[in-house]
């Protein structure tokens, strides 16, 4: 039994180790990809008559593109900015967060600047990465803006499916 475990250590000692790596890379939206979205996004809202502003950030939450249509509220921009905020920093659609922010042990993030609980804010993943999100403001209702997000997601799917 002791040589047994004996051997066991030994073993253990003569396994590699594996060291914990210094960097670690992430993948971007090019600023192409991520214009092509907030394109595709504004087009299914004007589709439906609204005027919107389409915001995408990336993995970080910084904004890599920003479209505002000609008569969009001027509210618009920064709230398209924080659903996309909101999304990418909670990690969730921010429609999904409507509900989760109901319950007491949730309900503390609708406390924080730029978090916005209303329908908008979606994520842009693929291939098991976040890429970040897409935010809309100014359709009528969070239900609407979502849609057009989710439309800018769909324009951009085979790209990120990889």
């Amino acid at each position: 039994m002791r040589r047994l475990a004996f051997a066991f250590v030994l073993a253990l000692l003569a396994s590699p180790v594996a060291a914990q790596e210094g960097t670690f890379t992430v993948k971007h939206l090019t600023p192409e990809t991520a214009l092509k979205a907030a394109q595709a996004a504004l087009a299914a809202c004007r589709a439906e008559g609204a005027q919107t502003a389409i915001a995408i950030v990336d993995r970080s939450g910084v904004t890599q593109v920003l479209l505002r249509d000609r008569f969009a509220g001027p509210h618009t921009v920064h709230v398209a900015v924080d659903k996309a905020w909101t999304s990418v920093s909670f990690r969730q659609n921010t429609l999904d967060l409507v509900q989760a922010t109901q319950t007491p042990d949730m309900s503390g993030a609708r406390q924080f600047p730029r978090f916005v609980a209303v329908g908008g804010g979606v994520l842009i993943e693929g291939g098991g990465s976040i890429f970040g999100a897409i935010g809309v403001s100014g359709a009528p209702g969070g239900a609407m803006d979502d849609k057009c997000a989710k439309a800018g997601l769909a324009a951009i799917a085979d790209e990120l499916n990889f």
